[in-house]
């Protein structure tokens, strides 16, 4: 199988995006936003239209949701959790049949519009693929979250979905089991791609690194409209998408 660690920017035929830089840190610290100076990065980097909408500003944390405000290209009408509350993560464990709150899987699948981020650096194995519901956001943002060895994140039949800043890595395919209350019944398993899109809309992946799956990386299907896929690192793998 053949194997690179050089940065790659998607651009496919869902993806419309000027001026952007992928910038990492290293293939064991793939993170863009964590706050201790690295020898990686400039200490003044020269920031894309996405990071310039944000990134500059020394009070984002305060305002979130603002990121939402900064996609492009095909997916740039995409709200995640923008009208929702912010969910705070503190337990990095996963139970697929009784999520337990302050988990990420209890937040991913409610109902309402939510704003999930991340108390604490945390790796999270999951126990079986985590199904987004609609409008929904995880954003990574100063917290270094890893999702690894195990089945990793399905995007189905959903719309406004944002993942920001995130590491996805090691993802195995997905065992039968039962859904979330969207998706009712029993799902048959996944494939074991990083993240995959099946027939949704207004999605937005950024500044996530993928590597090391069992599929694909990235797996955008099944009439999936209005998708930006941008700023993201991609390594170890021959099938990116």
């Amino acid at each position: 199988m053949a194997t690179s660690t050089t940065p790659l920017l998607l651009s496919c035929f869902m993806l419309h995006l000027a001026s952007t830089i992928v910038i990492a840190h290293s293939t064991e610290n793939n993170y863009y936003y964590n706050n201790t100076p690295s020898k990686y990065i400039p200490k003044k980097p020269l920031l894309n239209v996405i990071d310039s909408c944000w990134r500059a500003k020394p009070n984002w944390s305060s305002n979130r949701q603002a990121l939402a405000d900064c996609a492009v290209g095909f997916g740039k009408d995409a709200t995640g959790g923008k009208y929702g509350a912010i969910y705070r993560v503190s337990d990095p464990s996963d139970d697929p049949a009784n999520p337990k709150p302050g988990t990420l899987r209890y937040g991913a699948i409610q109902n309402e519009p939510l704003w999930i981020i991340f108390d604490k650096n945390m790796v999270i194995t999951l126990k079986n693929e985590l199904i987004m519901s609609s409008n929904k956001t995880i954003d990574g943002r100063g917290a270094r979250v890893e999702i690894a060895d195990g089945p990793c994140i399905t995007i189905s039949n959903v719309s406004h979905v944002i993942i920001h800043g995130i590491s996805i890595h090691d993802c195995e395919p997905a065992k039968p089991g039962i859904s979330t209350p969207n998706h009712v019944g029993h799902r048959l398993g996944s494939d074991g791609d990083a993240i995959s899109i099946i027939d949704s809309t207004n999605v937005w992946i950024d500044h996530c690194f993928l590597a090391r799956s069992t599929d694909g990386l990235i797996d955008v299907i099944r009439a999936s409209t209005a998708i930006t896929i941008s700023n993201n690192y991609f390594t170890q793998h021959d099938k990116v998408s």
